[in-house]
């Protein structure tokens, strides 16, 4: 991993990864609480952490439209 980040290329796609992936999971710890799964077992797992990005989208739409554009768009 070290040797790849001397590389132009390597740090280039290294620091991709700070505006794809990592915002999310960073907001999602911080602003939902969610630093670990609650729920035990396979099946309950994914069904928590669809939640957890069900409302990290919500939030992120409702940033962006606001609650008058959220109400537009239920009445659709």
């Amino acid at each position: 991993m070290a040797r790849t980040l001397t590389t132009k290329k390597g740090h280039a796609i290294y620091a991709r990864r700070k505006a794809i992936v990592e915002p999310v999971f960073g907001q999602m710890s911080t602003l939902q609480n969610a630093k670990h799964l609650l729920l035990r077992g396979l099946d309950q797992a994914r069904g928590e952490w669809l939640l957890l990005a069900a409302c990290h989208n919500l939030r992120k739409l409702h940033g962006v439209v606001g609650v008058s554009g959220l109400d537009t768009l239920a009445t659709i």
